[in-house]
């Protein structure tokens, strides 16, 4: 087990303790552990191996079998029997906002309740607030979170989570007292949805930045007001914290929150090796003799202004935001091999929208329109096929109307953009399409998806797919997971195998840009794209202001390490015309 996990594992014994009501001594021991663990810069492994986690100032007696049993074995019966020696009720408490484990065990010691439900009724009785210590306040803001605990449970696309954080980001930048601000966490390194938002802000003057944050149009609960840091949560769940750091400490606590955990765990290594400590409030450099005393030495910034300097001061190319995974990062900037990522300002077109003539809610002329308000060059539309029932989908008939409507529209001069025809072909259960081939034909491209049958076996959904893939109608794999985030898992499918079989049949596989989709994943595609697998972004606009998606698809291909040549999208008009001519 690594630190990071021991650590999280010495909190929650702290808190289970808390709710035992426990030796107040012996809980701030646990507390203690953790805090020296998360500040630790030198090897955990290697102070075990040395025997000498023992004399860390701050790690007692009493922890360092505990510590050195998780490290070495990934498990504590210590902690294991005290979890189950608690209602799981009580646990399930701590996930109220405000409730911690000494308010929960005041709680169960005055009313004797175990569950949620049971402290919700007590609330609505008022008997909580009857409790010494807490207040019709207090019970109100358990009621709330009570009943909003769902929603914060909840993760929220990078989509919407965009919308919250933008007017948030802008509003800071306007501010006097600010410097400079940015996003960070999971929504910087767009991922594709985001637990919460993280903003940084560099300044000298941080109450009036504090209050202007806990002030704003649309939060509903403000959970923290401090000096240097605040959070608080807007109409659906989506929490939002702010950190004030002085401007030689900014972009240290930028890389920092940005994260993820893996890369700056990386990093710190990296600093580690050269003689430093790297953290979010900057760089020290680190003796020996410092290590095994616990020392404090001054951290300074060594006259690093940006993060583009701090990876400098490593030997490194700047690493995006969207790369910083864990996933060799830092070794291809340290050897000079960063992609020249796909920008969204490449993309002169995409494919896979929908109009009127199935489910989707513009005509030819909106679609063309909006696509030359976006500045593309020419637009795929490829509305469902007749298998797609409840999506209106059309018959071998009516696409070859469609057709010829689309070749009348491109005649007509009404647009600069063009219009290619396409269809979103199902993919029947056994793998066979839904159209006759002589109607792919009369087609200038076919994305095929599955649509139904998600219950089939690994094996039947793969073979299915594989089959599809070999048509030579078929030019583009839509959405090929079926995912829906946050909502609908994968079907069961051999990703690797149906990469590989659209490798050997030069078929593409599309970046689903919908926001509730971004199917394939960002995970894949670095090596099916080295491989030489081609992308489309797609995305699956069933109106005009859904065209826009195509951003959180540029968002996936920059996760996937994509280059511009990797992606159809970024040919002009003559070349994906001559793409398509070529793969019939």
């Amino acid at each position: 087990m690594n630190k990071a996990d021991i650590i999280d594992i010495l909190e929650e014994i702290v808190v289970l303790l808390e709710l035992k009501g426990d030796n107040p001594f012996k809980i701030r021991a646990y507390a203690t552990g953790a805090r020296v663990l998360e500040t630790m810069e030198e090897d955990l492994g290697a102070i075990i191996d040395a025997g000498e986690l023992g004399s860390v100032k701050g790690i007692g007696s009493a922890l360092v079998d505990k510590i050195e049993t998780l490290y070495t074995t990934g498990e504590l019966e210590y902690y294991t029997d005290l979890r189950d020696s608690i209602a799981p009720g009580l646990i399930e408490m701590l996930e109220i906002p405000g409730l911690g484990g000494k308010k929960v065990k005041k709680i169960y010691d005055a009313l004797g309740v175990e569950s949620i439900d049971a402290l919700r009724a007590a609330c609505e009785a008022g008997e909580v607030a009857a409790i010494k210590g807490f207040g019709k306040k207090s019970e109100d803001k358990i009621l709330s979170g009570i009943a909003n605990r769902e929603a914060y449970a909840k993760r929220h696309h990078w989509w919407t989570a965009r919308a919250v954080a933008e007017p948030i980001l802008e509003g800071l930048r306007s501010l006097p007292e600010v410097e400079c601000a940015e996003a960070a966490g999971s929504l910087r390194r767009l991922r594709e949805t985001v637990g919460d938002l993280d903003f940084i802000a560099a300044s000298s003057d941080a109450q009036p930045i504090m209050d202007w944050f806990v002030t704003q149009v649309g939060v509903v609960e403000v959970t923290a007001h401090g000096q240097t840091k605040s959070s608080v949560r807007f109409e659906g769940g989506l929490q939002a914290d702010l950190r004030v750091v002085p401007a030689d400490q900014f972009p240290f606590a930028l890389h920092h929150f940005t994260g993820s955990k893996d890369h700056n765990v990386a990093m710190r290594q990296r600093a580690l090796a050269k003689g430093y400590s790297l953290s979010e409030w900057g760089l020290k450099e680190v003796r020996s003799e410092e290590l095994k005393d616990g020392s404090e030495v001054e951290i300074q910034g060594h006259g690093i202004t940006s993060e583009k300097q701090l990876f400098e001061f490593f030997g490194l190319e700047e690493i995006a935001p969207e790369l910083r995974e864990g996933l060799a990062e830092i070794e291809a900037a340290e050897s000079g091999k960063l992609p020249s990522l796909i920008e969204p300002s490449d993309i002169r077109g995409v494919f896979h929208n929908h109009t009127t003539a199935s489910d989707g809610r513009a005509t030819i002329e909106e679609m063309a329109a909006a696509a030359e308000a976006l500045g593309f060059d020419y637009l795929g539309l490829a509305d469902h096929s007749k298998a797609s029932f409840q999506a209106n989908g059309l018959s071998d008939e009516r696409v070859l109307k469609m057709v010829d409507a689309i070749r009348a529209f491109n005649e007509s001069g009404e647009s600069s953009v063009h219009i290619f025809s396409g269809i979103e072909c199902d993919i029947l259960p056994d793998g066979s399409l839904d159209l006759e081939d002589s109607t792919l034909e009369a087609l200038d491209y076919a994305v095929m998806s599955v649509h139904s049958s998600f219950s089939q076996s690994e094996q039947e959904m793969t073979a299915r797919v594989i089959r599809a893939i070999e048509h030579p109608a078929t030019m583009m794999l839509g959405h090929p997971t079926g995912r829906i985030l946050l909502r609908r898992e994968p079907y069961k499918i051999d990703l690797q195998k149906i990469i590989d079989a659209a490798i050997a049949n030069r078929v593409i596989i599309e970046i689903n840009a919908n926001p509730h989709r971004l199917d394939m994943d960002w995970r894949l595609w670095r090596g099916a794209a080295e491989r030489g697998l081609m992308c489309a972004i797609n995305p699956d606009a069933h109106n005009t202001q859904s065209l826009e998606f195509y951003l959180a698809g540029v968002n996936i291909a920059r996760k996937g390490w994509l280059v511009p040549e990797a992606v159809l999208n970024t040919r002009d008009c003559a070349g994906v015309a001559q793409w398509f001519a070529e793969r019939r």
